[in-house]
């Protein structure tokens, strides 16, 4: 069966733009997943991870936080943001959080690019706040229950990636109609949030992403004095971004292990909840 794919407004003002993802002979309001982008905005792996929960029988979702009033801002456009990528990719991976070895790779760029370069990066990693992009979020999640007709009166579940897997965690404290989250190597919300979630977590890590990775056995404590539920999988030998087939860090082993899983906790918590 094809997809129906289209670029769609929400927002009380129409203010935010998404892709959008459903089976095409499927007229039913289905319950839908929200998609939540990682740093590199809603590209080819966003949009493909979108389609491949509307392939199984799901509204899918996949918020551009990127764009305002249905345009990206000019630091973020796609092309800005390809050319950061490739500049990172092509920096050993530990450079990237050493500002000094970073600055210093960017200062034998040509002047332009260094320009370019550098405006993006701190727009992509610490130019907007995240509650900037969770007003966002929760219009989304809005519109899929209250406005869209293809999900009208279903429930929600959100997944993100990275900075959106930080973002669905998030998401889940402070909407409480959310179904359920999923959690790609992002990190956990503070302790203080914890007590406002009302859904289950589900995470999925990789045991070399230390960063992450070693703070998610306190996380999961909190979550259980706090009576929340919260299950995650811990793949050994596997790095940070492993679910992202487009770059050197995808990891077929977890990846296969971990999308029928997400499938069946979206089915308990949309379908058979």
């Amino acid at each position: 069966m094809a997809l129906e794919t289209k670029w769609v407004r929400y927002g009380k003002n129409q203010e935010y733009i998404g892709y959008m993802a459903k089976l095409d002979r499927v007229n039913d309001s289905l319950p839908a997943v929200l998609v939540i982008q990682e740093i590199w905005g809603v590209d080819a792996h966003i949009q493909d991870i979108a389609d491949r929960f509307a392939k199984a029988g799901y509204l899918a979702l996949a918020p551009d936080l990127y764009a305002e009033n249905g345009n990206r801002m000019e630091d973020l456009k796609e092309e800005r943001v390809v050319e950061v990528r490739e500049f990172l990719d092509s920096l050993p991976h530990t450079v990237w959080n050493n500002p000094g070895e970073r600055e210093e790779a960017i200062r034998q760029l040509e002047e332009g690019k260094q320009t370019r370069v550098t405006k993006t990066f701190e727009k992509m990693f610490g130019g907007i706040h995240s509650s900037v992009y969770i007003e966002n979020l929760l219009a989304a999640n809005s519109f899929l229950r209250e406005e869209c007709e293809a999900s009208k009166g279903q429930g929600v579940a959100s997944i993100g990636f990275c900075m959106g897997g930080a973002l669905s965690a998030l998401l889940a404290c402070r909407d409480s109609q959310l179904k359920g989250a999923v959690i790609f190597y992002g990190n956990s919300p503070s302790k203080e949030e914890i007590k406002n979630i009302h859904c289950p977590l589900y995470g999925f890590y990789g045991a070399l992403d230390k960063k992450i990775s070693d703070h998610i056995p306190a996380f999961a404590d909190h979550m259980k004095s706090n009576g929340k539920i919260f299950k995650y999988e811990m793949y050994q030998d596997t790095p940070h971004a492993f679910f992202n087939d487009n770059r050197s860090s995808y990891n077929v082993t977890a990846a296969r292990d971990a999308l029928p899983k997400v499938l069946e906790f979206f089915q308990q918590v949309l379908v058979k909840d």
